[in-house]
């Protein structure tokens, strides 16, 4: 993984805990969510006017990825609906890169050096660490449906991950492919509410507009590097360095949802941290 690499996951992972605290911060999640999705479609189709469609063997991985994607959705709004986002955030994304990992290698043939491997181990107990704090400073006891919900939530990301790396790979276009993927994902969740709600949905719409868009544009952009980070390096590492959002999500907690930090946290941040370099390790 180059430093140019690198700093682009980085930066997707910035931009994707913003997305998701704008998405928690709007308490009804089919709102957010509709307008998240509708949001990214319509950006989708209107850079899809400039790059054409991706190669023909991208499409099944675009299908299949499309479906884990709003199943990814309907959980993340299962579980922002149930828990805090402080807690709910870190187990969610804690749980995906130790399984990409092992998809990855399995379906893919990937295989990490000694120091890569021993990255993703280390960045992935910080992030368990982060998650399991986040359950024992609650005060409460464990939440199961929520937990069960964010931890599937996170599967869902680590199969999507797979897919996509894969997918974005066979297209020939990361661009191309985001746009796409934006679009047949992006109108699953807006067609349900107009489904569930009828006339109803607008009103409900106007008043997070602004927020809900915004939180479409930064959701593109976070995935849009991924994918393109996703042709130039193996997809476990860039998994594992994505998931660094936990820390910024655990300091938006803090300081926009008034939910504690605390000691544990920066100690698992800073184990996670010493992973990443673990994983950025060359020669």
């Amino acid at each position: 993984m180059t430093p140019v690499v690198a700093a682009a996951v980085l930066l997707a992972a910035f931009t994707h805990a913003a997305w998701n605290a704008l998405a928690h911060a709007i308490k009804d999640q089919l709102t957010a969510f509709t307008l998240i999705g509708g949001g990214a479609a319509v950006i989708g189709a209107g850079i899809a006017c400039f790059t054409g469609l991706p190669a023909a063997a991208a499409w099944p991985y675009l299908l299949v990825s499309a479906a884990l994607h709003v199943g990814y959705q309907l959980l993340l709004m299962r579980s922002f609906s149930l828990g805090d986002f402080g807690q709910m955030y870190p187990i969610a994304r804690g749980t995906a890169p130790l399984v990409v990992t092992v998809l990855a290698a399995v379906l893919l043939g990937e295989r990490l050096d000694r120091w890569q491997g021993a990255g993703v181990a280390l960045a992935s107990a910080g992030l368990v660490g982060l998650a399991l704090w986040g359950v024992r400073s609650s005060g409460r006891r464990p939440d199961w449906p929520a937990l069960t919900a964010a931890v599937a939530t996170g599967l869902a990301i680590a199969a999507y991950t797979v897919v996509d790396g894969a997918g974005v790979r066979a297209a020939g276009n990361p661009v191309g492919y985001l746009a796409w993927l934006m679009i047949l994902e992006g109108i699953a969740i807006p067609a349900y509410a107009l489904a569930r709600r009828g006339r109803g949905l607008l009103g409900s719409l106007r008043p997070h507009a602004g927020r809900g868009l915004l939180g479409a544009a930064l959701s593109m952009a976070a995935y849009g590097l991924v994918l393109w980070a996703q042709t130039r390096a193996p997809l476990a590492p860039v998994a594992a360095l994505r998931e660094s959002s936990i820390i910024v999500g655990a300091l938006i907690g803090a300081f926009f949802f008034k939910e504690r930090f605390g000691a544990p946290r920066l100690l698992a941040a800073a184990v996670m941290a010493a992973g990443i370099g673990l994983m950025l390790h060359v020669g």
